[in-house]
């Protein structure tokens, strides 16, 4: 049992000093510690957790949801896409940086390991999810990212400039009592419960979301769809600091899988052929951004008689399938194929019934957080604010890399402070950290949490009114003291209950905010039932909040500033601030007048008899070696021995640690591992290999070792090497067409990649007579990928007798040109009994010539499928200029699919 804790002295705190403070060790504190180290600054980062493990991210990412790519979509589209999805009220200043400065990052996360999907000739495989703009860059294999970043963060330089405390939490920003600029923080130690004191040039603030605000489905305190461990701590520390904060009425509601507080992964299904249906099977979001007007949308459908709503994948074909399993159980929320065996679901015969999230704040998911500029400074002198933290709408990943990115570079121009700290303040923040200990026998965290947290479900969750907004507050008001009487007896404990505070200002925040918004706006967002109507005239304006001298909530109506980029749905009106002071509450004391009378999945298949480890030992001491040699980043030489271990489990971790420290000479001795004795250790070496391979030198000696393990037995392994050796170019034709005939379906594939990566059409074409659809499926999008397609090598593809791969040929066309003889075998295609073949004969006549095209595909705009109907909406876009298109179209903006008509309504958006 642990030993209670005594409450320490304020004159003992262990006390620290830095130039540059992060606080959070997260995706954007990551990125700011480091740039601010390569700028020369020393760097304290502070994680109340551990670095290597804390933050969002450390559960995986399965793509980057806003990636403009050159070639694939433009800055200026992208910032107003964003305007677009946040109902006007940005500032596209800071929205412009994650635009113009994300694809570097994506260069530079490369350079760190960071793995993105590319197409066979190493450009970006970026996907349209939404109608409009492709952004969507998939990571298939991102589960690491945050070892990646972490191995970063203990290269041998940045260990010389980087200090990193685990387990301190900063509870207050300490500022300077004259000109209020941020000069350090006061925490605590989450294990030994001591003291910390930090004196800073400056402060960085990347803490995460504010997930624990709304209480799950589930009841549980931790399954939340946000991080758990990010209470809103950055949010409390700003607004008591003195920092604005703005747009936190705007919450972040998600679609969810039901009972299991994990995303749908529509971004992730939807470029596989899955979409998002009500019981019926109809599509029905119309919203061309993941927004709250498509949370509206969903909300309003699950609520119907059509709900259930579902993610549905079942239609899609068996290899589709698996790709999707691939992503999804490995990524972000490893435990949802667990999850759905449990219940006997399995994507094949099951679409994933889908439900809503409970409420949070998130700037990255939507609009709410501490107010940032283009340098993401706050409105505090050298307190800054990055991730998910900060209001930059839709920032997602690449945005809280690229703000703490700029907040390090910002942030590293100060040095450590050396003054002394406002005792006050310190006295202020150790008697927030250590009253519980001095009432033990209080109530317990979980309780009152709860609590607090069931308010928030019963109040502030939306649709709002006043009149339930204002019971919040006067319930978030009346708790404040049940938070300061919780009782705590360890240090985690301490850590638990300041977060309820945390969680409370927050709670106060969102509905003295949404009380102060009086107008609807972001769809579900801030649905204000008693002001249903959007008010652009009074209220194109941000809500900023901040803490006056009297320690009172008081708000300011913001002017939008002018657009960079022109929207012309929006209209900033300009002019002067608003200052509103504090929100005044609905009356809730009694109901009416007092003077008034009452009124009337399968089992996988085994990979053989390898597929349990024969040499499999027990738990080796040397494990505990290795484990320690890791965090000091060891050379090859000292893992060698490790590597040639007799025991599997000991050259696994040691393969394991060679994909976390990558010191020189990693890739010929991962390679080598792909011939090892053990299944378990090849397996680790192709996953490292993959997971390395843009920054694995592109060695000779690696290129042997690869091809050495095409002869391996097990395919896995062969399959991994044929992907390393096509992206690293280690390859040549007539090596990847020996390929072609190996036995597993898998390696042909990827065989057919690597053919598409030199340009191999001659090669190509042989394998269009492969006995599996899939791999003649892959043949077919591969002629349409090299450098220089032609419709030719098609051909026997298009009469295949499956319809899968008939439709992947015909689709095909549209990117190696459709000239007019095939364009008449598109047409006729257009009459087939398969969907399949129908849809593909409708994308081909996308690259035909208009007059070839529109006649054909204005009949098919009444197909009875949905998707071969949107195929020929798409095809009609590219012949917008022939004014039959155009007529088209017109009608296609009543079909009764959702997705048919938001596409058909492109054409009258691009006409603007």
């Amino acid at each position: 049992m642990d030993t209670p804790l005594t409450v320490p002295d304020p004159a003992d705190a262990t006390e620290l000093s830095c130039d540059v403070l992060v606080v959070g060790g997260g995706t954007a504190g990551t990125m700011a510690a480091l740039t601010a180290a390569e700028r020369g600054a020393s760097v304290l980062l502070l994680e109340k957790a551990h670095v290597r493990h804390s933050g969002a991210l450390a559960m995986g990412m399965d793509g980057v949801n806003n990636a403009v790519v050159p070639g694939r979509a433009e800055p200026d589209d992208y910032v107003a896409e964003i305007t677009r999805a946040n109902d006007g009220l940005v500032d596209q200043s800071t929205v412009r940086q994650t635009a113009t400065r994300g694809f570097a990052m994506v260069r530079r996360l490369e350079s760190y390991g960071v793995k993105f999907e590319k197409d066979e000739h190493g450009e970006y495989a970026v996907r349209q999810v939404h109608r409009s703009g492709s952004y969507v860059l998939p990571m298939p294999e991102g589960k690491d990212v945050k070892k990646v970043l972490y191995r970063q963060l203990r290269r041998r330089e940045m260990r010389e400039r980087i200090r990193i405390e685990n387990r301190v939490m900063p509870v207050r920003v300490l500022t300077h009592p004259d000109d209020g600029r941020a000069v350090g923080v006061a925490g605590f130690h989450t294990r030994t419960g001591e003291f910390v004191l930090v004196r800073a040039g400056a402060v960085i603030l990347a803490t995460g979301a504010c997930g624990r605000l709304g209480l799950p489905a589930s009841g549980y305190l931790y399954g939340t769809y946000e991080n758990p461990t990010n209470a809103g701590d950055g949010y409390a520390m700003a607004y008591h600091a003195g920092a604005a904060l703005t747009g936190i009425e705007c919450f972040q509601v998600n679609p969810l899988i039901k009972d299991y507080n994990g995303p749908a992964c529509a971004y992730v299904a939807n470029p596989f052929g899955g979409y998002q249906v009500n019981r019926h099977g109809e599509r029905f979001v119309e919203s061309d951004y993941w927004s709250g007007q498509m949370m509206a949308e969903f909300a309003a459908e699950l609520a119907s008689d059509r709900g259930p709503v579902y993610l549905k994948l079942s239609h899609l074909p068996e290899e589709t399938v698996g790709a999707v399993e691939s992503i999804l159980h490995t990524t972000e929320r490893p435990t949802r194929g667990t999850f759905h065996a449990g219940r006997g679901h399995d994507y094949r015969t099951h679409d994933i019934e889908m439900h809503i999230s409970e409420i949070g704040l998130c700037g990255g998911h939507s609009a709410s957080g501490v107010r940032v500029d283009a340098h993401a400074r706050t409105t505090v002198p050298r307190l800054y604010a990055a991730g998910d933290l900060a209001s930059v709408p839709h920032n997602y990943m690449i945005g809280a890399f690229v703000f703490g990115d700029l907040a390090g570079e910002d942030a590293a121009q100060y040095t450590a402070y050396e003054g002394e700290l406002d005792p006050q303040q310190v006295l202020e923040a150790h008697e927030l950290v250590y009253r519980p200990l001095r009432n033990p026998a209080g109530p317990p965290q979980p309780q009152v949490e709860y609590k607090l947290r069931r308010f928030v479900n019963d109040y502030v969750a939306p649709p709002k009114t006043g009149a339930k907004l204002s019971l919040a507050v006067e319930a978030f008001d009346r708790m404040s003291g049940e938070i300061a009487g919780m009782g705590a007896r360890t240090a985690h404990e301490l850590m638990r209950c300041a977060e309820v505070s945390f969680i409370r200002d927050c709670a106060e925040m969102a509905a003295r905010a949404s009380l102060a918004r009086t107008e609807s706006r972001w769809g579900l967002y801030h649905e204000r039932l008693d002001h249903p109507e959007r008010d652009d005239a009074g209220w194109l304006h941000h809500l900023d909040l901040r803490k006056s001298p009297s320690g009172a909530m008081e708000f300011t109506a913001r002017p939008v500033e002018p657009y960079l980029v022109p929207v012309p749905e929006f209209a900033p009106p300009g002019g002067p601030e608003r200052h509103l002071g504090e929100v005044e509450l609905v009356p809730v004391a009694t109901a009416g007048p007092r003077d008034a009378a009452p009124a009337a999945r399968p089992t996988a298949p085994s990979r053989g008899p390898e597929a349990e480890d024969p040499t499999a030992t027990a738990a080796s001491p040397r494990l505990l070696e290795l484990l320690g040699l890791v965090e000091d980043s060891p050379g090859l030489d000292v893992l060698d021995p490790y590597l040639e271990d007799a025991d599997p489990a000991v050259r696994a971790a040691a393969v394991t640690a060679l994909g976390e420290t990558a010191p020189a000479g990693t890739g010929p001795a991962l390679a080598a591992r792909l011939r090892d004795g053990s299944p378990r250790v090849r397996a680790a070496a192709a996953a490292a290999l993959r997971e390395l391979v843009e920054v694995l030198p592109a060695e000779p000696v690696l290129g042997d070792g690869l091809r050495e393990a095409l002869g391996v037995p097990d395919p896995a392994v062969r399959a991994a090497a044929l992907d390393v050796l096509r992206a690293l170019r280690l390859g040549d034709s007539p090596l990847y067409a020996a390929a072609l005939g190996d036995a597993e379906v898998e390696v042909r594939i990827g065989a057919v990649r690597a053919l598409v990566s030199v340009d191999a059409v001659a090669e190509l074409a042989r394998a269009a007579a492969d006995p599996a659809r899939e791999v003649r499926v892959a043949v077919a999008r591969g002629l349409a990928a090299v450098r220089d397609p032609r419709p030719g090598p098609l051909a026997p593809l298009l009469d295949d007798a499956d319809p899968l791969v008939g439709g992947a040929a015909l689709a095909a066309l549209a990117g190696t040109g459709c000239p007019p003889e095939y364009a008449a075998r598109a047409a006729a295609a257009l009459g087939s009994p398969a969907w399949q073949v129908r849809a593909g004969a409708a994308t081909a006549l996308r690259a035909a010539p208009s007059a070839l095209a529109v006649p054909a595909l204005a009949p098919v705009l009444a197909d009875g499928n949905a998707d071969v109907r949107k195929a020929a909406v798409l095809s009609l876009l590219a012949h917008r200029d022939d004014p039959a298109a155009g007529t088209a179209l017109a009608g296609a903006a009543d079909d009764p699919d959702a997705d048919v008509r938001a596409c058909a309504a492109r054409a009258a958006h691009a006409g603007r």
